[in-house]
């Protein structure tokens, strides 16, 4: 038991001068006058803006692919002590003094110096010579443009490490499959693999190529094994299981893990939040969460909502009126009902108040105890600030003349009726006796009458509808269509009977101790649908904010 003590004790090492020397030589050229430039050179001006995101945890969202990347550069910026105080507006400018510059450019020069050792590696787990290894590892390390962005705040060579790092593995797992399969060292290459293809693929998409590679190579070996007869069917089943795990599974699990930190990291409100859902934005500190946060979550009759599109294009907007009414003669000669206009408004209005009424009953208050509104309830819609109801009719809409015009209904005294029930339709909804609910139901709104369906048809009225959205009834719409479905995003309990103390208590944010938490998968499926969709609001329809 003690006989170390009688012995000494010795530790033998293989060191590979060759790949000490290129690791050496790849530092000292990716390393060396780090912070030159000290200006933002070329991306850094476009990844900056994220990095800056990360540091003050605000939500934002990149199209361009996932965050993995981004998050490798915020680390650096983070191990600087970087506060995320700079403007990232325009290339050459030069850095603050709070700017950590050689921390932010430090990972990416690490990938790069150690990918000049990696290509040696690599060519000779594939059998070949130290001489050509070494030419290899030598082409990496004098090209110039793996130089070049490897010393700067890019995400390339980062993408170039765990595209190498991936084939490494892949080919030293193979070399251990040959000698001792099973082995720790098996299983650790294996495994390696799998989360090297993940963060390839995490930092850019171009990493799918790798992976897919990798994926085909391995399918190849796993069909010789397959017909290897000198395994028994259970060692096969072990093998193909092991790869599944490894190649399959692992890299879906650590993708997913990139997102979950991404999230977690980004907790506050920030200026993409319009294009997500109304669920996503009351998820995020601040912002609407700040709005929404102790809402009633059931609907019920005498409630005050506003309902957004879901659609969000070509902005997002919200279901509005104001007291102007149609044109009696359009600019093309047709005419219209001359009712009052409904449009979505692309702003937080007071006109985006609707109160939804019991067609049975005259009161625009919540009873005690609620009545929630249920799916396929008839309900109607009265506007808040003018107390008219929604309406729609065998008149063609103002630009969508194949679609009926919506509007808040005025009794000009003349033969047109109103007509303003509407079908309540949940299309997310998980049976039919499903609860109307804030911000997590998905709404249509199927009209009695003419079966017409409420929509945004995306087109900018003209000036006399101020620019703002037209909305319309659909009568041909079948199927599901994100332009026709709506969701509650404000909401409070009406109390005031009297329109003037009505207006007041529209006017005023109301707080009831309900909690709403979107699931983590949830998010990430909807980060994954709306992609890099992000619009600027436009300018034209700034100036009548307030109608």
């Amino acid at each position: 038991m003690l006989g170390f003590l009688q012995r000494p004790v010795v530790v033998t090492a293989d060191i590979n001068l060759n790949v000490v020397a290129l690791t050496v030589v790849g530092l000292l050229s990716r390393l060396w006058r780090l912070a030159y430039p000290r200006a933002v050179v070329f991306d850094e001006v476009y990844y900056g803006q994220y990095l800056s995101f990360y540091m003050k945890r605000i939500f934002f969202l990149d199209g361009s692919g996932p965050p993995f990347g981004h998050m490798l550069l915020a680390l650096g910026g983070y191990l600087g002590g970087f506060d995320g105080n700079f403007l990232w507006n325009r290339i050459g400018a030069e850095y603050s003094s709070n700017v950590p510059v050689w921390s932010l450019r430090l990972l990416p020069a690490l990938a790069g110096a150690l990918s000049v050792p990696m290509a040696y590696q690599i060519i000779r787990e594939l059998g070949f010579s130290h001489c050509a290894a070494t030419g290899a590892a030598l082409l990496m390390l004098i090209e110039n443009a793996l130089i070049t962005q490897s010393r700067l705040m890019l995400l390339e060579s980062l993408l170039i490490f765990f595209n190498l790092l991936a084939v490494l593995s892949y080919l030293k797992f193979c070399n251990s499959q040959k000698h001792r399969p099973f082995s720790a060292s098996w299983c650790f290459w294996l495994v390696l693999t799998g989360v090297a293809c993940s963060c390839a693929v995490g930092i850019k998409y171009m990493g799918a190529f790798t992976y897919l590679l990798v994926l085909g190579v391995a399918a190849v070996h796993a069909w010789l094994l397959i017909g290897d007869r000198t395994l028994s069917n259970v060692r096969v089943l072990c093998h193909l299981l092991a790869r599944a795990v490894a190649l399959l599974a692992v890299p879906v699990l650590v993708y997913l893990l990139f997102f979950y930190v991404h999230l977690v990291l980004l907790c506050r409100s920030g200026p993409h939040d319009q294009i997500m859902s109304s669920a996503f934005q009351a998820s995020l500190e601040g912002g609407l969460a700040r709005i929404t946060q102790g809402q009633p979550l059931e609907v019920a009759y005498g409630s005050q909502v506003t309902l957004k599109n879901v659609f969000g294009k070509p902005v997002p907007c919200w279901l509005h009126s104001h007291q102007n009414t149609y044109p009696v003669i359009y600019e093309n000669g047709r005419g219209s009902s001359h009712q009052q206009q409904v449009t979505c408004y692309p702003f937080k209005d007071v006109n985006n108040w609707w109160i939804v009424k019991d067609p049975g009953r005259h009161q625009l208050v919540v009873s005690s105890p609620p009545r929630p509104v249920r799916h396929g309830d008839v309900v109607q819609l009265v506007h808040g600030m003018t107390t008219r109801f929604l309406n729609t009719h065998d008149v063609a809409a103002p630009l969508s003349p194949h679609s009926q015009e919506v509007s808040c209904y005025v009794d000009y005294n003349i033969s047109m009726p109103a007509q303003n029930l509407w079908r309540l339709d949940i299309v997310n909804r998980e049976s039919d006796a499903a609860v109307w609910k804030t911000i997590l139901s998905q709404v249509r709104f199927v009209h009695v009458n003419t079966s017409a369906v409420l929509k945004l048809s995306g087109a900018h009225l003209p000036d006399w509808g101020f620019r703002q959205l037209e909305v319309v009834g659909e009568k041909l719409a079948r199927g599901y269509h994100e332009s026709a479905v709506w969701n509650v995003e404000e909401h409070r309990y009406g109390k005031s009977q009297e329109q003037k103390e009505r207006e007041l208590e529209l006017h005023s944010p109301t707080q009831m101790d309900v909690s709403r938490n979107l699931s983590f998968m949830a998010r990430f499926s909807e980060l994954q649908v709306t992609g890099g969709r992000r619009e600027a609001r436009p300018g034209s329809q700034a100036k009548h904010r307030g109608r």
